[in-house]
């Protein structure tokens, strides 16, 4: 198949033939940060690798849908990566908060749940714990995330905060999500894998690739895992880290981070004829 690199699995092997055989029967889908965005000290930062939206757009044209999922809310991410900009990605798909916010490229329409009373029981502990720990809060309004990352102790922080952020999920019913030097509060009932899954029967997809870098990304790696099972080709790609090295061993093929996964979509393009 071209330039493309080849899967270490039998199965991802088996979905990256089906996918590009078969293009207008795949969705594609991406986490935000870590996969199509390099992680930056301050999320609020964040942006889209440059040539990430250019493949986007190769082919979003060839294939059945794409789609981002990502644990930001769905409005941050469409912003911070420019998508409403992108005619070409009049499809797209953004499903945020782990699922349970969506926006549609096509409406331009945003649907967030009711916020959950647990987020805003917490909001001010929190604020506090990043002081001490020289962490950084970041409010996602109906989730609540504290970054190490810039702390003096990066590690350390992360460790003393997961204790207490244990605590408080299971005080108030929210879920406990840790991942790249953060962690994350948010409300329970959706993650990664089952928002993959449904929007794969919502297209009557007929192969399936996710990308993602971190451990939130577990979830949809282990839908694309039941998919296949199913009948569905499917192939898992881990934009690689050395903060998350286990993460390769959860998937097909792994790529060197967010410049690598671009490259990798421009290959698939062509792969497709685009």
């Amino acid at each position: 198949m071209g330039n493309l690199p080849e899967p270490r699995t039998d199965e991802g092997r088996a979905g990256l033939r089906a996918i590009v055989g078969a293009p207008t029967r795949a969705l594609l889908a991406f986490d935000f940060d870590g996969t199509l965005a390099p992680i930056v000290e301050d999320p609020a930062l964040a942006t889209a690798h440059p040539d990430a939206l250019p493949a986007l757009a190769r082919l979003a044209g060839r294939v059945a849908a794409v789609a981002i999922v990502t644990g930001r809310p769905a409005g941050v991410a469409v912003r911070l990566g420019g998508f409403e900009a992108h005619p070409e990605l009049a499809g797209l798909v953004v499903l945020g908060a782990y699922g349970a916010e969506r926006w549609e490229a096509a409406t331009g329409e945003l649907s967030v749940p009711p916020p959950h009373p647990g987020i805003a029981a917490v909001r001010l502990e929190l604020a506090a714990l990043a002081r001490r720990a020289g962490a950084h809060l970041e409010d996602k309004g109906n989730a609540l995330a504290l970054h190490t990352r810039r702390a003096p102790d990066p590690d350390g922080a992360f460790a003393a905060l997961r204790g207490r952020l244990t605590e408080l999920a299971a005080g108030h019913g929210l879920v406990l999500e840790p991942g790249r030097q953060v962690l994350e509060l948010r409300p329970p009932g959706m993650d990664k894998g089952a928002a993959l899954t449904a929007l794969v029967g919502e297209r009557d997809a007929g192969a399936v690739l996710y990308a993602g870098d971190d451990l939130g990304d577990l979830a949809a790696f282990e839908a694309v895992a039941k998919l296949r099972d199913s009948g569905v080709p499917g192939l898992r790609v881990c934009s690689g880290s050395a903060e998350v090295p286990q993460l390769a061993d959860a998937t097909d093929l792994t790529v060197p981070g967010p410049a690598g996964l671009a490259a990798f979509l421009g290959e698939l393009a062509e792969a497709m004829g685009g």
